[in-house]
């Protein structure tokens, strides 16, 4: 049995932002399961109140199910690469650029994702993202330019192969 842990609506808060980043929740029930593992009790209708103020949406992944993401953390949090990779992997489906611009495509509802784990992310070389319903516009520096930018972007989402300093694929 889970010793119930008593915790503020803060404490309850974070936890279920870590759980919504750790794996797919795709419902409030599954995240009251988990939160009870983590000994943190809590009803449905807190869970609910919980995920509209932290901003929660339902998103599509690849494959047709859905999953609750947080479009937007805040801005002084840092997303380490592994997480970029993750969101990059599960739903950017397409990237290509021209000048300094790089579009990356998703499934639809999903570039909010893409755009917030980027703008998080402090991915060298890019100064800043616009994001659709399925279409994410991200704007390179110039003196890197689109394509490096686009290139390692594609290479984190498993689009591309990576590539050595003479353009072999390593």
């Amino acid at each position: 049995m889970t010793k119930v842990t008593r915790v503020t609506k803060h404490q309850r808060q974070h936890r279920i932002t870590k759980l919504l980043e750790a794996s797919a929740v795709g419902s409030q029930a599954h995240l009251v399961e988990l939160l009870a593992a983590d000994g943190i009790e809590a009803t449905q209708a807190t869970v609910s109140r919980d995920l509209e103020e932290l901003g929660a949406l339902k998103v599509r992944l690849p494959g047709g199910e859905t999953a609750y993401a947080l479009p937007e953390l805040p801005s002084h949090q840092v997303a380490p690469e592994d997480h970029l990779k993750r969101v990059l992997g599960e739903w950017v489906v397409e990237a290509d650029h021209s000048g300094n611009l790089i579009v990356l495509r998703t499934p639809p509802g999903s570039a909010h994702v893409v755009g917030s784990a980027l703008d998080r992310s402090g991915f060298a070389g890019i100064i800043g993202t616009v994001a659709g319903d399925d279409t994410v516009l991200v704007v390179a520096s110039e003196a890197i330019g689109g394509a490096d930018v686009a290139h390692r972007l594609a290479v984190l989402a498993g689009l591309e192969a990576p590539t050595g300093d003479d353009g072999s694929v390593v």
